[in-house]
């Protein structure tokens, strides 16, 4: 699986809402930034993930105007816009962000997703 590969199974197994899904595609010293918290071992990831699947019912998290900035056979940094959509409080909700993912290639060739920076806005 190439790193572009990476990318879209990483955003199929987050609407999947299982970590254990997730995980599979994390580099074991993944960093992620989102708005107001940093997240910087993988219970920590784990744990905002589940609680944002349990804050946004039925989630569905989208990638659109994928941009790969910087490749080479070791590593891969997109930017992109996210969307989401789901039910907060039992109401529909959606909204958008950006996003810049970094994916390394392991011993073994596999890409994993090393640092994830989300931020609100356009």
């Amino acid at each position: 699986m190439g790193y572009e590969q990476a990318l879209s199974a990483y955003i199929e197994a987050t609407n999947t809402h299982q970590f254990d899904e997730v995980s599979k595609l994390l580099a074991p010293n993944a960093l992620y930034w989102f708005t107001g918290t940093s997240c910087t071992t993988l219970a920590e990831i784990q744990a905002y993930f589940e609680k944002a699947w349990e804050t946004v019912k039925y989630e569905v998290y989208r990638a659109e105007d994928v941009q790969w900035i910087a490749v080479d056979e070791h590593q891969a940094v997109c930017t992109y816009t996210y969307h989401w959509e789901g039910y907060v409080r039992g109401e529909y909700a959606s909204g958008q962000g950006r996003a810049t993912n970094v994916f390394v290639q392991n011993d073994e060739g596999d890409w994993k997703l090393v640092h994830e920076h989300l931020s609100t806005g356009k």
